[in-house]
């Protein structure tokens, strides 16, 4: 609700600091005292186009100040949160706007600067005010669903699922597609690829065998060229064994007659033991080292051909293998993608199906709401004085979405035989201001802002037709804080809080000033509006009765 408004030099009012209440609170005053100016103020605080008129004349600039107290949960609060401005728990809501002479302006929130956008956006859902101007609230055809899904207490949830079902599947339907038809452009190549390395059939490490493989034969060789000759150089007929066995013949004879050839014969045996030892290991190396030059070439080429393959795909060689199979899975993937896209396709029209059923089922319901709701709204016409006034809540077909496929806009007709058409088209102020409580009213059960502000809803009425205004009004009063600007006393005596809007003339200019009566002021006041200047007695006494009544 609105507890508190301190405005400061707008227009006619230099300095005023006003406080509220719960309940129905009635401003009233001669015209012309200024009562426009208090909804202004309110409407600037509350995000409303800044205009530099408004400033006092002579001040270089205004500023306006509104405090409410919101419920925790409550959507202006929840607004906040997401735009990361936090309040404590309890802790009150606080627009302020400046303004300058030459028309700037800057919003705030608390002590946080914001956009003057997002002060729009919260005062509309913290106050409704509704008057000649108003284009927000109930004229704003926008709001007209949920209000009806309000009324009819209907249950959203399940065509909100059903179509976040349906974005679902038709997301991922449309990812799988795009990423089969990247796939699809790379098919032939993959193909082409995964055939060629399936054709050379590489194995996981081979190159690195292979390689080890040619190394070794190639050492083998050259090891081998070093050996040609050996088998001659020891064992030919000149060769160093025999050599040898010639030189041990030779000292056998005499080696009986001298130790020392005894000694010798001795070393040469040991030499021709080593000497044969060398030459069977020498004919073992040279097969050892013996090489097909055959199995070379194989080698060589099989290397040739698996490291081509590795730089055509910028792999290393031993990576081939890995390559290839992930090919083969790639085109295995595409193959399978074509299937999902199917079943996608076939969850999809299941999908389709249960949103058009669960929209069909919500419209029947709408249907049903706006029955009893034009019912409603009708019985509150006659005695606002609009009997000759029609209202209907219109449905029409939408383009789906989470809240079902209907468009909902409540219309009017107010005259017999004339065609329906958006409240907007209603000419008279007082008479949108009826339509409006009249919706209101039957709309309580719905749940409304915390705070609702009627400029002169009876205006152009009085007698029992105001009477009947301020008894709904006071109805509404039970479950928001209702304020009310009024010239009826029949409205002004339903009040629970009364103000009474003054302008006053000295030295230093023309002034407007607002205070709040108590009782003994409360009946002067009312018999005032119900005699003009000059207050009677009798006047009084009526106050009296309205008052008691009330």
């Amino acid at each position: 609700m609105l507890r508190q408004l301190s405005i400061h030099n707008i227009v006619l009012v230099e300095r005023l600091e006003l406080e509220f209440e719960p309940g129905l609170g009635v401003l009233t005053g001669e015209t012309g005292a200024g009562k426009s100016i208090l909804l202004d103020a309110l409407g600037l605080a509350l995000g409303a186009r800044a205009d530099a008129g408004l400033v006092r004349s002579g001040e270089d600039g205004a500023s306006v100040t509104a405090e409410l107290d919101l419920p925790s949960g409550h959507a202006a609060r929840s607004l906040l949160s997401d735009q990361a401005i936090e309040l404590e728990t309890g802790e009150p809501l606080i627009f302020r706007r400046t303004l300058k002479s030459d028309g700037g302006s800057r919003a705030f929130i608390g002590g946080t600067s914001v956009p003057a956008g997002l002060l729009r956006d919260l005062g509309i859902l913290a106050v409704e005010i509704h008057g000649q101007h108003d284009d927000r609230g109930l004229l704003n055809p926008k709001g007209h669903r949920a209000l009806l899904d309000a009324f009819g207490r209907l249950d959203t949830r399940d065509t909100e699922a059903a179509w976040n079902e349906v974005t679902r599947i038709e997301a991922e339907l449309l990812d799988a597609r795009t990423e089969l038809a990247t796939a699809e452009r790379d098919r032939e190549w993959l193909a082409h690829a995964s055939g060629e390395i399936e054709a050379l059939a590489p194995e996981a490490g081979e190159d690195t065998r292979l390689a080890e493989e040619r190394a070794a034969m190639q050492a083998g060789l050259k090891a081998g060229e070093s050996l040609t000759g050996l088998d001659e150089l020891l064992g030919g007929s000149d060769g160093a064994l025999s050599l040898l066995r010639q030189a041990a013949r030779r000292i056998e004879r005499g080696a009986a007659e001298h130790p020392l050839l005894g000694e010798a014969l001795a070393a040469l045996d040991r030499a021709l033991i080593e000497a044969g030892e060398a030459e069977d290991r020498i004919a073992r190396a040279v097969d050892a080292l013996a090489c097909d030059p055959a199995r070379l070439e194989q080698v060589e080429a099989r290397l040739f051909d698996i490291r081509g393959l590795a730089r055509k795909h910028r792999v290393e060689p031993d990576a081939l293998a890995a390559l290839g199979e992930q090919m083969r899975s790639q085109l295995a993937a595409i193959e399978a993608s074509g299937e999902h896209i199917e079943a996608l396709d076939r969850r999809l029209l299941v999908a389709r199906d249960a949103y058009s059923a669960a929209a069909d089922r919500l419209s029947k319901a709408r249907h049903e709401a706006a029955a009893k709701l034009d019912a409603a709204v009708a019985a509150e016409l006659a005695p606002l004085k609009l009997d000759a006034a029609r209202f209907r809540t219109g449905i029409s077909a939408a383009e789906p979405g989470p809240s079902g496929t209907d468009r909902v806009e409540f219309e009017v007709s107010t005259n017999p035989g004339s065609a329906f058409g958006p409240l907007t088209r209603i000419a008279s102020g007082g008479e949108l201001s009826r339509f409006i409580l009249a919706l209101k009213v039957a709309l309580a059960e719905a749940g409304t802002a915390a705070t609702m502000i009627f400029d002169e809803v009876d205006r152009g009425v009085g007698g029992a037709v105001a009477s009947a205004i301020g008894e709904r009004l006071a109805r509404l009063a039970e479950r928001s804080q209702v304020l009310v600007v009024t010239h009826s006393p029949q409205v002004a005596a339903r009040a629970s809080h009364h103000y009474r809007i003054e302008k006053n003339h000295d030295d230093g200019g023309t002034r407007t000033t607002v205070r709040k009566l108590d009782d003994s002021e409360r009946r002067e006041e009312i018999a005032r509006m119900l005699s003009g200047a000059s207050i009677t007695e009798e006047a009084r006494a009526q106050a009296s009765r309205l008052l008691d009544a009330a």
